[in-house]
């Protein structure tokens, strides 16, 4: 099952939707919503609080997810996927994800760049690249390796960092 738009929310396709992914305006839009899920995730001491919104090339919400939504090893970007499905719209769709996409996983057999990769997403916009605190990071250069347009927006990292604020220190967003 995926989350749609309300009628007249970004991406429904109504008159005040946001324009389509791939223009700075309706990227730094979703990639907020992304930063804002990330604020929905259980604590942990142990993983990064993470938001994940998947958005067609029409501006469409395809699914979101976050992490440890149902499961406490969910990363946002699988769950986003698993909600999403086998969907034909995934490969004209952007992947909108507060931190980078991992690259390696202990706790799953697959990365989600590798999930991002076998489910043809051409394009992913982050905030944030891995810090190597819990993980060597490196998923945005593997992405870009596939052939995928990997897109970081820093100057709203700071926003994603302090969702993860009991990680990496300072004060929660």
């Amino acid at each position: 099952m995926s989350e749609q738009p309300a009628v007249g929310q970004p991406g429904s396709g109504e008159p005040g939707a946001a324009p389509r992914p791939g223009q700075p305006q309706p990227d730094l839009h979703w990639l907020r919503e992304a930063i804002e899920l990330s604020r929905r995730c259980p604590p942990s001491a142990s993983a990064y609080s993470v938001g994940a919104i998947l958005v067609s090339d029409a501006g469409q919400v395809l699914a979101t997810g976050y992490s440890r939504e149902g499961d406490p090893k969910g990363h946002a970007e699988e769950v986003a996927l698993a909600k999403a499905g086998a969907s034909p719209l995934l490969t004209g769709a952007t992947l909108y994800s507060s931190l980078e996409p991992c690259l390696t996983r202990a706790s799953r057999p697959r990365s989600c760049a590798e999930l991002i990769m076998d489910a043809r997403i051409p394009r992913v916009v982050i905030a944030w690249l891995e810090p190597p605190l819990l993980a060597e990071g490196g998923g945005a250069g593997a992405l870009r390796r596939h052939g995928v347009d990997v897109v970081e927006i820093p100057w709203l990292a700071e926003l994603a960092r302090s969702v993860n604020a009991h990680l990496v220190g300072g004060e929660p967003g």
